[in-house]
């Protein structure tokens, strides 16, 4: 294998291009996803059936279909449809559907948000009884335990399976090359690919970032969960 190529500063610039489409991908979705995650979280762990029940519909859809299928319904359905591209010139709302890349965080982040809530929601009923009795006990009511007691304690909880989310996440911004015009890691390989016809060398050099990206995000998670979650280590004898 010769990485000759690979190392032309022309191809330097593209593989840095698709990194940073791709981290901004990733960052924007998930926060985005998360934000809308916190209060769908809420209403999926209510006794209320009216309130729990689009939620679950919500999230057992989007955990059910892939994720390449909801870029192209997004992008290829939504984007492209008459009554949508009538108005791009007059609606600011409507006119988004036309960027490639608010498409591609639409659909990551509406995925990511699915996968949140149900992470969110099974680490609210996983709290203590304890935690909620003693909230109740100093005259907390419903909702002040559920945002000074339920959700803090299981974002924090929740940390290790929302690490594995987020690596998931990152490796899933590989799709995005699959809407025109929007250059990401994978789609720098396929270019320099098609321009030179080396795709070893193309594509090991994509796997390569995406591994290092995973290794320093998987570092992050460790710290912050040796940070928030110290409390729930073993103890040391």
């Amino acid at each position: 294998m010769d990485f000759s190529t690979i190392l032309q500063p022309e191809n330097i610039q593209l593989y840095w291009d698709g990194l940073v489409n791709s981290l901004l991908l990733l960052a924007t979705s998930l926060l985005v996803g998360g934000l809308m995650a916190l209060p769908l979280a809420v209403a999926r762990v209510s006794e209320n059936k009216f309130i729990q029940g689009p939620v679950w519909l919500f999230t057992y859809v989007m955990r059910g279909t892939p994720l390449l299928i909801q870029v192209y319904l997004i992008y290829y359905g939504l984007g492209q449809m008459e009554y949508i591209q009538a108005r791009w010139d007059d609606s600011w709302f409507w006119k988004w559907f036309k960027e490639p890349m608010f498409c591609a965080i639409l659909a990551f982040a509406l995925n990511t948000c699915a996968y949140t809530v149900e992470l969110l929601a099974g680490a609210i009923r996983d709290t203590g009884h304890g935690e909620v009795e003693a909230a109740r006990a100093i005259g907390m009511s419903r909702w002040t335990t559920m945002r000074r007691i339920l959700l803090p304690s299981a974002m924090r909880r929740s940390l290790p399976g929302y690490s594995n989310e987020v690596i998931m996440m990152l490796h899933s911004t590989s799709l995005a090359s699959a809407v025109p015009a929007l250059l990401d890691i994978t789609g720098a390989a396929r270019q320099i690919y098609a321009d030179f016809y080396i795709p070893f060398e193309a594509f090991i050099t994509a796997g390569a970032i995406y591994a290092t990206l995973t290794l320093m995000l998987v570092g992050l998670f460790k710290l912050a969960e040796r940070r928030w979650l110290a409390h729930l280590a073993p103890r040391k004898h």
